[in-house]
């Protein structure tokens, strides 16, 4: 723990400074109180956090949930009721982790996925520039086109002229300078500058500048542009903020209903974000899928337990640990306690931080999701990469994360099948050990990414200090999210001594560098019927 904490202890903080403005949001979004967004964050951190095999994932509530939230607390008569739900979907996720449901997490193409990434990056942009200039009609953490307000995502940042807060928009210009500044120059400058996060420090300069123009009728800023944490004015008032469900309503179909929604569509966000987060992990761990839906599912009947929303992995939270420098499962549970912490002891202090100056922190984080250059990267891969990546950004975009997603999973099927229809799939392991602990795998003629799951715990599966010969000679197709796994794979042996000879038409390379330049990503056929 101690030789990580100096990474994990910086990041927690940057992760609670991004999830701090989206638990309210989205409780906001959600119809629900402001509190049951708090409660979720604490309990996705520091509950989730320690039952899950994620060393990156974040989890707390997601706007994906926020619609379901928001119709359910309506159809089924209260928010007792609604917690109820919650507690009841939770044990529904623990039962799909017992059945090994996870499995499923490993059946999204790579360009989905990727696509995913850069499709919540750019709905982060959108969203948070109207709270750059301080127009703050929709709550944060909202990700649908059709907003709340009547506004749309496009049409927001065109009104955004009729609605600029002077204030708001000079400390967001301060902050995003500050996060620059850091993220360039300052973190190459010496240890201090990677411990104290530009984040924090954008933070208490958006305090500052509050409490020193709170007074000026031009650049003061509004409580209404302000975080706004549930402040108690007594031990008992901050007890009465939770609420408990009623399980009298457990005879209600309505509300097994809504619980089966609930763990459906939680369990299918978090696979999605846990395998995003493998992706994006420099050190390419491997989430176990099962223990993550019994940790979510944990998770989801302890917050309706007491009051809390529905909780998932989230890739916002989970991405900006990543880009903070997080290493451990630590860094999400020190951020779950920081929110406990902070809405008990100063959530005056917390609602002195202006909107827009969090909002710059999002952008950041945003941007390094969409970077430009991966749509260059995914359109040299070719149209069978580049479409289902393009088809699921704009899905997300025009529509929301579980059908932008699932807009992109359908092309991905239909172009695998069209590739595979002809071909068998298998994958040959024979162990042909003669003294010198020595493994063949033989790819079958086509491989496509229907094959991730079993090719990923064959190879977790090879013992330590192991000889694999791993032979492509048959191989008339493979798929690029196969050649990552290879690649990913590859990175990994090395630590476990494990030497690799590959086979190929094209002769026998021992421990090739990177598989992704050695297929050099064009159709593996191409290459071999030369």
């Amino acid at each position: 723990m101690f030789k990580t904490l100096k990474n994990d202890l910086p990041a927690s903080v940057v992760v609670f400074f991004v999830a701090l403005p989206l638990c309210l949001g989205i409780a906001l979004a959600s119809g629900a109180p402001l509190f049951s967004g708090l409660i979720a964050g604490i309990v996705g951190g520091v509950v989730v956090g320690s039952l899950s095999g994620s060393k990156l994932g974040v989890s707390g509530p997601a706007a994906g949930l926020a619609a379901i939230v928001l119709t359910a607390i309506g159809s089924l008569g209260g928010y007792q009721n609604f917690l109820l739900a919650v507690v009841l979907g939770g044990l529904i996720q623990i039962v799909f982790g017992i059945l090994k449901a996870g499995i499923i997490g490993y059946y999204f193409p790579s360009s989905v996925i990727k696509g995913m990434l850069t499709g919540i990056g750019i709905i982060i942009i959108l969203k948070q520039i109207p709270h750059f200039f301080g127009y703050d009609s929709e709550a944060e953490g909202a990700d649908s086109f059709i907003e709340k307000s009547g506004e749309n995502t496009f049409s927001a940042i065109v009104h955004i002229s009729d609605n600029i807060i002077l204030g708001s928009f000079i400390m967001g210009l301060i902050g995003l300078g500050i996060l620059l500044l850091w993220d360039r120059v300052l973190s190459k400058k010496g240890k201090i500058f990677s411990i104290i996060q530009g984040p924090l420090v954008a933070v208490v300069f958006g305090i500052i500048f509050y409490q020193i123009t709170k007074d000026d009728t031009t650049l003061g800023i509004a409580k209404s542009h302000l975080v706004s944490v549930p402040v108690p004015d007594s031990f008992n008032s901050f007890i009465g903020q939770f609420s408990f469900p009623n399980f009298g309503a457990i005879t209600n179909f309505d509300v097994w209903v809504v619980a089966f929604t609930i763990a459906l569509v939680a369990s299918l966000e978090t696979l999605l974000c846990v395998e995003a987060t493998d992706k994006l992990d420099p050190d390419k761990n491997v989430t176990p899928t099962n223990r993550e839906l019994f940790a979510q599912g944990t998770g989801n009947v302890i917050s309706g337990l007491i009051g809390g929303l529905p909780i998932t992995q989230v890739i916002v939270r989970s991405s900006a640990n990543i880009q903070s420098g997080g290493k451990t499962k630590l860094s999400a549970i020190i951020h779950g306690l920081l929110l406990l912490i902070s809405v008990i002891i100063i959530p005056n202090l917390l609602n002195m931080i202006p909107l827009s100056v969090l909002a710059a922190i999002l952008l950041v984080v945003g941007y390094k999701l969409a970077k430009p250059s991966l749509f260059k990267k995914m359109y040299l891969l070719g149209w069978k990469q580049y479409l289902p990546f393009i088809v699921t950004v704009l899905g997300i975009i025009f529509t929301d994360l579980l059908k932008g997603i699932a807009l992109g999973l359908v092309i991905g099927i239909i172009i695998i099948l069209i590739k595979s229809y002809q071909n068998s799939h298998f994958l040959n392991k024979e162990d042909i050990s003669n003294g010198n602990n020595t493994i063949k795998m033989t790819l079958a003629e086509e491989v496509t990414f229907f094959n991730k799951g079993a090719i990923l715990k064959e190879l977790e599966g090879i013992p330590n200090d192991t000889y694999l010969e791993l032979d492509v000679r048959k191989t008339r197709y493979l798929d690029y999210d196969i050649i990552e796994i290879l690649d990913d794979f590859a990175y990994k042996a090395k630590a476990r001594n494990i030497n690799i000879k590959l086979i190929s038409e094209r002769g026998i390379i021992e421990n090739p560098p990177s598989y992704i330049e050695f297929f050099q990503l064009r159709p593996i056929q191409e290459q071999f019927t030369k």
